[in-house]
């Protein structure tokens, strides 16, 4: 397995935004339960999601924390002929207050309705840690996947003070990514999240996420980047990753 199968496989679970939640069932046991689920990733690469307490997933979850997040790419017309990756993976509720916090203000710039469920609702965070990964990148392209999650270099403070500058000072600089990558236009796109290989747009409710073309380690070299894009006339290729 290389590094740019990993690659693909990451930048699938960055694009997408929602996927299908399988849980071992405890009502009806032996039988997989099926559930959709929006999810953005966390500071450490893995999926991050918001569920309700009385859902029977979480149930489920309750009574054995194994689980799988089938995500594929979207608006494909032959599903059969694009990348899909079923994410295997331990759910584990957050309990810790402060981690709780970083949660919530993550997930909120990705999900804003969500705020309102997680406070009057009963609903609760999860996070889903990397057991394995089966990764289909077209016809014949099938691999098992070990390890494909990065941590995010910025999250928290850094990433904060990048995307409040941005959508504060720099909306023009964001309208020019979304003509470049001929995103829809029908509302304004706000930056949602920003990490060393590209950064989320959202517009309406739906997520985009656009790569840069190098990895990016530093402060420093995001805004290289994001002022080298706002001045391109097309989305430069992405580097390859490293054998």
């Amino acid at each position: 397995m290389s590094a740019q199968v990993a690659k693909n496989a990451r930048e699938l679970l960055l694009k997408e935004y929602r996927g299908a939640l399988s849980t071992l069932s405890k009502a009806m046991p032996g039988f997989p339960f099926g559930s959709v689920v929006p999810y953005c990733l966390d500071e450490q690469g893995r999926p991050l999601i918001l569920i309700s307490r009385i859902a029977q997933h979480t149930h489920n979850l309750q009574k054995d924390p194994k689980c799988s997040l089938l995500v594929g790419e979207r608006e494909a017309d032959d599903v059969q002929a694009v990348g899909r990756l079923t994410y295997l993976a331990e759910a584990e509720k957050l309990e810790d207050g402060a981690a709780i916090e970083a949660a919530a203000e993550r997930y909120y710039r990705y999900f804003p309705d969500s705020a309102n469920y997680h406070k009057a609702h009963d609903f609760d965070f999860w996070v889903l840690k990397p057991v394995r990964h089966r990764y289909i990148g077209g016809f014949g392209a099938i691999h098992w996947v070990d390890q494909l999650t990065l941590a995010n270099p910025f999250a928290g403070k850094a990433e904060r003070s990048m995307i409040e500058h941005m959508n504060s000072d720099h909306t023009k600089a964001i309208a020019h990514y979304v003509d470049l990558t001929g995103l829809p236009t029908s509302e304004p796109a706000q930056l949602a999240g920003i990490d060393s290989e590209g950064m989320h747009l959202r517009i309406g409710q739906s997520l985009y996420w656009l790569p840069f073309a190098a990895s990016c380690n530093t402060p420093t070299q995001v805004r290289e980047a994001l002022v080298s894009l706002a001045h391109a006339e097309v989305w430069p290729k992405k580097e390859a990753a490293d054998a």
